[in-house]
């Protein structure tokens, strides 16, 4: 991956007549590359105590949703 912030999506002569399907192409590299998420971080500003509160809680969700998993499922009578 290099460190080229420009997205190229080439349009082949079979997607010309179909636009949507570029543009569906396009947004998917965007989301593989992080653009979007990157994006979405740095529209408003976070005090570094408020993201490190969030990354705390984030990491509570991850754990509880493993622990129910490990318990399985409920046993039906």
């Amino acid at each position: 991956m290099s460190l080229d912030p420009s997205v190229n999506v080439e349009v082949s002569i079979v997607d010309s007549s179909n636009p949507e399907r570029s543009l569906k192409r396009f947004k998917r590299m965007c989301e593989a590359f992080g653009v979007t998420k990157e994006y979405r971080k740095r529209q408003a500003y976070k005090k570094p105590s408020i993201r490190k509160k969030e990354k705390f809680q984030a990491a509570q969700k991850r754990k509880a949703k493993i622990e129910r998993k490990k318990r399985g499922s409920r046993i039906k009578i």
